[in-house]
């Protein structure tokens, strides 16, 4: 992994193709390549190549004055298999130079079929995985090239999204998917292709989505779509919801402060129209779930990973004040390994911004398959989730660039909030306590825009708590999922090392790192807790720990008091995690960091 994007038609490839590249920085890469059928003659014919180890910037440099041609293929790459190096970038090329492919994914089997190959006589020039693909290619028996691929991909277990380039098929690019998403865009005498929208939406707004073992030929004037088997499949182009606009930085320095910024905006979008004043609760008419079947659920299982994981903590605990019912969130990667127990009484939710993280979709799969009942909460139209679940919630955050995740952790747990008010009404949620739900709902964009009034204080803070070596975040029920998250946030763009614990877990062994040089990041929400967190401070201040609180009014045994505005307690939760956001960027600010892009991170984790 990490982007791939085509191009087909008319224009000059490789300026488009370096468009598209830098379009895909975000989702996280360790170097860059490209590949063109020249439109050259005689030996200036064939395949051309440029690649290297670091940024889109690097390999622009790398290009030769004479690039030229109409039919090429880019690729940014997140190292799986094999150091960052300029000969484990992609495009991989056969030893003839024939075959040029770029792949999303990991190949499980890459050495049982390095080592076939190698005794058959092929010499391998990089570490990688996706190596083995272009040498399967070029040997492969078939006449056409789209049989060609069909024979190489028989023999690879694991997940791909790949394109292919072939210099005996100069009007043609071959893709396939299975497991890593794979995006066609249909333009006016050209064709493109990507692994994400974003590369396309400054060229075209129609596209079609490959599904798992799909496969597509694209020309640029035409495309045709079918199986790994051979079979046509039927697809109609869809128009993306989002311009190219949505994509840039909007005058922010970085996409993270953009994408905090945004929140108060992308919380309205995920509420309008779906409050329902009447009847005090709200229309959610993607869950393709009835009032009998709600009713008759006794569990609900929230899966994620990383900050989905941490909303579903969230909405578990929504769900389970609001609908009374059962409900807990587990890691996806953990579920989809233990040989859960599915029950048909238990409602599945799944949930991923990019709709394709590979765990949750692997979770999902394994659901399906034993008959279990499946919603999704993602923010991708037309995900992989979004199409395999059985309903589901779209949270409308809007594009999210920067790797980590703000604004859309933000609008699931909102998301979560009004599923666990739906759900409620249709139990035994009075209406005067969905009134109440509805109007703390419509005070959040305020709020937020409160929150964010107060950005120049929290940055000062941040320059301080910068020098810490590490950090602690805590907090009780309702805050606990807050501090997991923060704590994430925290680690993912400064790098330094946080934990998360319960507050009342603290004194069951963490309490032992406390000391000056590790602060704490404390969560107290004005609950029915106030008091047990109040003497969790008196614990760490007895230790000579120093103590960041984010609460609702000043707390006397802090250092410092991030204050935010009161909601009702069920959704204090959304608003006590966007300070610590802004906190976590501007810490990452003063040391320096690549905010939008950590170190070691990809935006969409499509592989295990």
């Amino acid at each position: 992994m990490c982007g791939i994007v085509g191009y087909i038609g008319r224009r000059e490839v490789a300026p488009l193709l370096l468009e598209g590249l830098q379009r895909l920085e975000y989702r996280g890469y360790d170097s860059a390549g490209i590949a063109i059928h020249s439109s050259g003659t005689g030996k200036s014919a064939g395949l051309k190549t440029a690649k290297t180890k670091g940024r889109v910037r690097d390999l622009e440099e790398r290009i030769p004055a004479r690039f030229a041609g109409t039919t090429g293929i880019a690729h940014t790459r997140w190292a799986t298999h094999g150091a960052p190096n300029d000969v484990n970038a992609h495009p991989h090329l056969d030893p003839g130079a024939k075959v040029a492919v770029v792949h999303n994914g990991i190949i499980d089997n890459a050495s049982e079929l390095r080592a076939k190959l190698t005794a058959d006589g092929v010499t391998f020039v990089s570490d990688t995985d996706t190596e083995v693909l272009s040498h399967l290619i070029a040997r492969a028996q078939a006449e056409r090239l789209e049989a060609k691929v069909q024979e190489a991909l028989r023999m690879v277990e694991g997940t791909y999204g790949i394109a292919v380039l072939h210099a005996d098929f100069p009007d043609r690019i071959v893709v396939a998917r299975n497991g890593s998403p794979v995006v066609l865009g249909i333009g006016e005498h050209e064709m493109f292709v990507a692994s994400d929208v974003a590369a396309l939406v400054s060229h075209t707004r129609q596209i079609v989505t490959l599904d798992d073992g799909e496969m597509a030929t694209i020309k640029a004037d035409d495309y045709r779509t079918y199986t790994t088997e051979g079979s046509r499949t039927s697809t109609s182009p869809e128009t993306v919801e989002w311009a190219a606009e949505s994509y840039d930085m909007g005058g922010h320095d970085t996409y993270m402060h953009k994408e905090i910024a945004e929140q108060a905006d992308a919380v309205d979008r995920v509420l309008r129209g779906r409050i329902d004043e009447r009847f005090a609760t709200v229309h959610l008419g993607g869950l393709n779930l009835d009032a009998r079947e709600a009713r008759s659920m006794r569990r609900v299982k929230i899966l994620g990973c990383g900050s989905a994981y941490h909303a579903g903590m969230i909405g578990a605990q929504m769900i389970e004040e609001l609908a009374r019912v059962p409900a807990d969130a587990e890691p996806a990667s953990e579920f989809r390994y233990r040989n859960a127990v599915v029950d048909p009484d238990t409602l599945y939710v799944a949930v991923s911004q990019s709709g394709e993280t590979y765990d949750t979709l692997a979770a999902v799969q394994e659901l399906k398959r034993k008959g279990a009942r499946v919603l999704g909460v993602v923010n991708v139209v037309g995900s992989a989730i979004a199409r395999e679940t059985d309903g589901g919630v779209y949270v409308h955050a809007g594009p999210e660039v920067c790797v980590v995740s703000t604004k859309c952790f933000t609008n699931t747990a909102v998301a979560f909030a009004l599923l666990a008010l739906h759900l409620g009404r249709i139990r035994d949620l009075s209406v005067a306590d969905g009134k109440r739900i509805i109007e703390g709902l419509k005070r959040l964009p305020e709020q937020i825009d409160e929150i964010m009034r107060a950005e120049d204080d929290i940055k000062k803070l941040a320059e301080d708590y910068a020098r810490a070596k590490s950090m602690m975040f805590v907090g009780r029920v309702r805050g606990y999922p807050v501090a997991r998250e923060a704590s994430l946030k925290l680690k993912e763009v400064s790098y330094i090392h946080a934990e998360a614990y319960p507050a009342s877990e603290l004194k069951h062994g963490p309490l032992a790192l406390i000391e000056p040089a590790v602060p704490t990041v404390a969560i107290l929400p004005d609950d029915e807790l106030l008091d047990k967190n109040r003497a969790t401070l008196e614990e760490i201040k007895a230790r000579s720990g120093r103590i960041l609180a984010v609460a609702h009014q000043e707390q006397e045994k802090a250092d410092h008091t991030i204050l935010v505005p009161r909601n009702e307690v069920e959704l204090d939760p959304v608003l006590m995690g966007i300070p610590l956001q802004l906190l976590a960027y501007h810490t990452a600010l003063a040391l320096g960091r690549d905010i939008d892009k950590p170190r070691n991170l990809a935006k969409s984790v499509t592989v295990e």
